[in-house]
């Protein structure tokens, strides 16, 4: 078996990825687990979702972590899922049903569940076949689903508890409601978008005499109203606390208040109250003894409540109400007004406030130990700055609604009995046990229609997963998890709450760290969306670049900041790093032949010595990295290590000794670096990695399950005496590239120095200063005077000459470079006048005006290179 000429990463990963999954090499059996546990829990996928760039992202850093604790001899166990995610499953088979001219509602409850399981086993794990394609080395044996059968008695085991101990309650609470998915939604749940809008000013009639002015954004809820409010502080309206005003239209009266909630800079300072349709009006309403009136059906609809507007829309509802205020004279005017609205995160709809009755679990109980928890440093987050954010939600949290108006979830394990008493209990057998020692006599019972929040289930996940609320294996070796990477969007919908659950539930921390990635922006630093068209699908990529490419470019793209910039120049330099891998290992295979050497015992070329000691830091590097989540740091470092320390420099200085000599101790270390190479990148990169290594026929079968690199020791002299050599060689080759010096010319080279340590390496490598700067005699000493026409580098501790007379017409390049100058300083004062122009500092985008300031740096660079080239042409 050999490497093909060219790497083709659709002829290797699926390959690749059967091999590993039959060698079940992911898998964490039981003689593992006297090593170290090290344990992931994956944040399971919705099973209506394709691989994005932010999940290629996330479960990249995730397997890097995961593989190298594996190869580091950890029992490592990446526990896999997804998620049944209600609204967006059930929205998506009700567009099913409605392509096929039916409903929810007609086929009944039942049936229509059935069709999303089969909707599920059809469509629900091609999100799974994409993770394999991403290379994410899961212990599939454990993939669970979270309405699977022991997950769903997790959930109502957990339900069950809360209940009992009195945190899980039922009542008539303000809540956020989808009028599309005709569900509650939590506040988490709700994004605000500013929208254009209008403030309504409507006249309500006094009941003594004459009108107050009020001023809304929603004119339709006035239909609601059941109170005036005026803040008791302000003057102009004290008097009208305590008399009554009538509703336009539906002619309610309507008691006037005092509430300090009131702004008096709103509008009029005069608030309507509509208690079922605003949370602060509720309170205000609550506790000033208004009555409650929805004037909303489930669908957002007017119901019978809206009088004459009954069975409108909004929309409709809002038009009608304005026109009959202008007929009645009632509208004073109309401003436009830019506010923020609700919608739901799932549909995108405008959600509706609205009093209902809802399942809550109380949270500040759970909340207090999940901040002390954080606190005391028992969780951390990664990076540290959103520790404070988690506090400032735990601190002011509100009760969570759990209860959904969906059929697709975990139906609440509660029945009512003809009188409306409720019995919770994990199955109907139980609940009727209970009505029978209730009621005396067996009764009916109807379970309750709603079904818990997606979250809910979510929440119980890193012990769900490994059999809680039965006791196991995995819960005994793997609970708590080490790490939990996740997007800091679902930072309060998920992170907070497992810590809540996991600390009430298992008594203690659901995970160790908390690493946060970064929002993924493009190159212009736009976020990506459908309407920029800017978005990346991580299985495009794969097709162009494959998915070492994509995986390299995110983890090396990764950082600690909000926002990582990606873009397809990335994508192409990553490629273009794998083929250099792909043909530096092509090169030593065939330079070994069917050799094998092992690494010599006694390791004297300054070059050998240089790349063992770079690798040694390389390693140490890397790991620190890792440890630290420094994705990209880590990265980096293995890229400069590979391309320029190894194919740059020691790869080219091998070869000149393999031209002359068939020497053992230069294959050897070409094949013991090779060997660490392949163990170094494999987290990052596992198909290309993993192909080499079958080709090299190394033990152990698979790379995934090989030894991550230790440090060895470093030698300082040689890194010092090389970066000497490496100078002198790229001044030769920094004067040939600007002065135009042809390919095939070989000039003397002329190093005036006094340093005799220098004088010494020079003349011992002369040979390999020659092959790499294309030189062909050297002088060193230290009254050297360098020839009319020489081009002149300053180095460290000497100058370097290269003469160029016969090789280039020095006076036709003095006059090019005179001319190039000239035409940078040209474009440099351009750009200096306008980064001076303050229009154009204010007026731009600022891409733009980032774009000029790197324009002029890159200016002043050229100007200075220009300058000191023409400064080395001696005359």
């Amino acid at each position: 078996m050999e490497l093909s000429k060219r790497y083709q990463p659709a002829r290797v990963e699926g390959r690749l990825y059967s091999f590993w999954e039959e060698g079940d090499f992911f898998r964490v059996k039981p003689d593992q687990r006297g090593t170290k546990p090290f344990s992931i829990v994956i944040p399971p996928p919705n099973i209506t979702g394709r691989l994005h760039l932010g999940h290629a992202l996330n479960n990249t850093l995730q397997d890097i972590v995961i593989r190298q604790k594996r190869m580091d001899g950890h029992a490592a166990c990446w526990f896999p899922g997804t998620d049944h995610a209600g609204i967006a499953t059930q929205n998506v088979v009700e567009q099913v049903l409605a392509k096929e001219g039916t409903s929810r509602h007609e086929i009944g409850r039942e049936a229509f569940v059935d069709r999303v399981w089969q909707w599920k086993e059809k469509y629900g794990s091609e999100i799974i076949e994409q993770l394999k394609s991403l290379g994410s080395s899961c212990d599939w044996s454990r993939l669970r689903f979270t309405l699977d059968q022991g997950l769903s008695l997790a959930v109502r085991q957990a339900f069950l508890q809360l209940y009992d101990e009195g945190l899980i309650y039922q009542g008539d609470y303000m809540i956020n409601w989808c009028p599309r998915c005709e569900t509650a939604l939590s506040d988490i749940e709700v994004e605000h978008h500013e929208i254009e809008g209008n403030l309504y000013y409507v006249h309500y009639p006094l009941e003594d005499d004459g009108h107050v002015t009020i001023a809304t954004t929603r004119p339709e809820t006035m239909l609601g109203d059941t109170g005036v409010a005026v803040n008791p502080n302000d003057e102009r309206y004290r008097g009208l606390i305590g008399k009554t005003a009538i509703l336009p239209i539906l002619s309610r009266r309507l008691p006037i208040v005092g509430a300090e909630e009131v702004d008096p800079e709103f509008g009029t300072g005069v608030l309507k109250i509509t208690p079922a349709h605003d949370p602060t009006d509720f309170e205000i309403g609550k506790r000033c003894g208004l009555a409650t009136a929805n004037i909303l059906n489930g669908d957002g609809t007017i119901n019978e409540n809206g009088g004459p507007f009954a069975s409108m829309d909004r929309a409709q509802a809002r038009q009608a109400v304005v026109k009959r205020l202008q007929e009645e004279d009632l509208l004073e005017k109309v401003v436009p007004y830019r506010h923020a609205v609700g919608h739901c995160q799932r549909c995108g709809t405008a959600v509706e406030p609205l009093i209902s009755n809802q399942w809550f679990v109380r949270m500040k109980p759970l909340a207090e130990p999940a901040i002390e928890a954080v606190r005391a440093g028992r969780i951390q987050f990664v990076p540290q700055r959103w520790t404070k954010v988690y506090f400032e939600w735990l601190e002011n949290i509100r009760d969570w609604c759990i209860s959904r108006q969906l059929w697709w979830g975990h139906r609440i394990p509660v029945w009512y009995g003809p009188d409306g008493t409720a019995f919770a209990a994990q199955e109907t057998s139980v609940a009727n046990t209970q009505a029978l020692a209730h009621y005396g006599r067996e009764v009916d019972l109807h379970q309750e229609d709603d079904v818990l929040d997606t979250w809910f289930s979510s929440s119980l996940w890193p012990f769900s997963i490994m059999g809680w609320p039965n006791d196991s294996d995995d819960l005994q070796c793997f609970y708590p998890t080490s790490l939990l990477v996740t997007a800091f969007d679902i930072l309060f919908f998920w992170v907070a709450r497992m810590v809540m659950m996991g600390l009430h539930f298992m008594g203690d921390i659901p995970f160790h760290k908390v690493y946060i990635t970064p929002l993924i922006v493009d190159e212009r630093g736009q976020k990506m969306s459908k309407s920029s068209g800017n978005i990346v699908d991580p299985m495009e990529v794969k097709e162009t670049y494959g998915m070492d490419a994509l995986r390299f470019t995110l983890a090396r793209s990764s950082s600690k900041g909000r926002s990582m910039r990606f873009s397809e120049t990335q994508l192409a330099e990553a490629r273009n790093f794998l083929n250099k891998i792909w043909n530096m290992a092509r090169f030593i295979l065939i330079t070994l032949g069917e050799q094998r050497p092992q690494l010599p015992d006694a390791v004297t070329e300054l070059e050998d010595r240089f790349i063992l000691s770079r690798l040694a830091d390389t390693i140490e590097t890397i790991r620190s990295n890792l440890d630290a989540y420094n994705f990209n740091l880590a990265g980096e470092s293995l890229y400069a290590f590979i391309w320029h320390d190894f194919c740059d420099w020691y790869l080219e200085l091998a070869k000149v000794r393999l031209a002359s000599t068939n020497e053992t101790a230069v294959k050897g270390i070409l094949y013991h670096v090779l060997k660490k190479i392949l163990k170094l990148l494999h987290p990052f990169v596992p198909y290309i990695s993993e192909e080499i290594w079958q080709v090299l026929g190394e033990r152990p079968a698979s790379l995934s399950i090989a030894s991550y690199p230790r440090p060895g020791s470093r030698d300082n002299e040689a890194e010092a005496d090389m970066a000497v050599f490496q100078e002198v060689v790229s001044g030769v080759r920094t004067i040939r590239a600007e002065l135009n010096v042809p390919q095939k010319a070989c000039p003397e080279v002329l190093v005036r120095t006094a340093d005799p340590k220098l004088t010494e390496l020079l003349r011992r490598k002369v040979q390999a200063l020659h092959a790499l700067a294309g030189t062909s005699g050297l002088q060193v000493g230290e009254d050297l005077r360098a020839p009319a026409g020489s081009a002149r580098q300053i180095l460290t501790d000497a100058e370097l000459f290269v003469p160029l007379g016969g090789l280039i017409d020095v006076d036709a390049e003095r006059s090019r470079l005179h001319k190039e100058l000239n035409q940078v300083h040209t474009d440099l004062a351009k750009a200096e006048s306008k980064l001076a122009d303050p229009s154009f500092l204010q007026q731009a985008p600022a891409d733009v005006v980032e774009k000029e300031r790197r324009k002029k740096a890159e200016f002043v660079t050229r100007c200075e290179r220009l300058q000191a080239n023409l400064a080395a042409l001696e005359g």
